[in-house]
């Protein structure tokens, strides 16, 4: 019997592998999806907290703008494989969307497994193995012929697709080993670092606050002068520093390596003007002149920090308000306006939600998402050096390189 040759074998079944998958058997090729794990899309089942925050409901420029590292190397995928083509697919096969703040685009079921679900239903033709993970690639004539697996098995194909995700959350599967494959092909890799990920702090404050969730505040990240992030939203204070979606896509824009050179500054009031923060103070203490200002102060900011303020403005709780200075009423305002943080750390990769650095992107023709190095191997997700900020921006980036890569083989095998 002649040994079998696939038209497409996919090294991953994580988000992108999967969705290739899918897409690949509506066109009619014949799929091998290989996984180390033993289970698809494990770590799509747990994202957006077990809801699945699949894309942005957003236009081109947008999208673009909350990708910092290599955007323009996705403007091809992107020309394929929009949010709305993403979200017109799911919709298409029997996932009910709905969107909200910020565009994010979740089912209607708030379930991640529907997501996982429907796009295994797309894949029943294709040929899955589990518990199988690449050792490295085949060549013929110079060009990528398939791949042999951890237990000396080979599988032969006219194109290899690697999906096989990044350093992030190993405990699914994603344990970096695309890379060393990529590697062998002759790709170069750019350092790997967490990206999306929870920041430690020098100052013991935010311990001591752990657990206080803060919304409509606005954090801004200076390194030295240079201010490298700059938004409103929504964060938390933990046992070791700074989490919540503004950390998270702070931390984008952040080299681990230089960490301590960032302060992070919050304003706890953002819509009012420093005068107008003052001025309100002022209002507040003449209706209570003889109470202590640590009380008067639980009409402003949440109660487990009003100690960490005043120990920032040189306050003792107990001062009764017509005894608090203008000098510490200016300092109390300064601390609301501009709680600040040094960095320490990030948290370690396994808990960051993506991985930052990857297989280098001028090494892949971005119209096919082709290596340049070997022809017949493609690529897509996580394993590329590009990442995007929280928000649903991090799964279209893998669903549309995926997308792109199918489509090339596609062409390729009707030419």
């Amino acid at each position: 019997m002649p040994e079998m040759i696939y038209d497409l074998l996919i090294a991953g079944g994580g988000a992108a592998g999967c969705f290739a998958a899918a897409r690949a058997a509506e066109f009619g090729l014949r799929v091998l999806v290989l996984d180390g794990n033993d289970r698809l899309m494990h770590k799509l089942s747990i994202t957006g907290k077990g809801r699945c925050n699949l894309t942005n409901a957003c236009g081109l420029d947008t999208l673009m703008q909350n990708i910092p590292r290599n955007p323009r190397f996705l403007y091809s995928a992107f020309s394929r494989c929009m949010p709305a083509d993403v979200m017109a697919y799911f919709e298409r096969i029997g996932v009910p969307l709905k969107t909200e703040r910020g565009r994010r685009v979740f089912p209607q079921s708030d379930d991640a497994k529907d997501i996982v679900n429907a796009l295994k239903r797309q894949m029943l033709d294709t040929e899955v193995r589990l518990n199988c993970s690449v050792r490295r690639l085949l060549t013929e004539n110079g060009v990528c012929s398939g791949v042999q697996t951890a237990d000396g098995t080979e599988f032969r194909a006219n194109a290899v697709l690697l999906a096989t995700g990044g350093m992030s959350y190993p405990r699914t599967g994603s344990k970096g080993g695309g890379y060393r494959i990529a590697e062998q092909a002759g790709h170069t890799v750019t350092p790997r670092q967490p990206s999306l990920i929870p920041l430690e702090t020098a100052e013991q404050d935010a311990a001591d606050m752990q657990g206080l969730s803060l919304k409509n505040v606005a954090l801004t990240v200076k390194r030295g002068k240079k201010t490298v992030f700059s938004e409103q939203g929504e964060m938390l204070f933990t046992h070791f520093g700074v989490s919540g979606p503004l950390v998270l896509s702070a931390s984008c824009l952040m080299d681990a390596d230089a960490i301590s050179d960032y302060l992070l500054s919050i304003d706890l009031k953002p819509a009012l003007t420093p005068e107008q923060l003052g001025q309100r103070l002022l209002r507040d203490f003449a209706e209570v002149p003889n109470r202590a200002v640590s009380n008067v102060l639980k009409s402003l900011l949440p109660a487990s920090m009003i100690p960490v303020m005043l120990k920032r403005a040189g306050l003792d709780g107990e001062t009764k308000v017509n005894s608090v200075t203008k000098e510490q009423r200016r300092a109390l305002c300064d601390a609301v306006k501009a709680l600040t943080f040094h960095a320490a750390a990030k948290r370690p990769i396994a808990e960051a939600i993506i991985t930052r650095g990857g297989v280098s992107v001028r090494e892949i023709n971005p119209n096919t998402m082709e290596s340049k190095k070997l022809p017949g191997l493609f690529f897509a997700g996580e394993l590329l050096d590009t990442d995007a900020f929280t928000g649903g921006y991090n799964l279209q980036i893998a669903f549309a390189t995926a997308y792109t890569a199918v489509l090339a083989v596609t062409e390729r095998m009707n030419a």
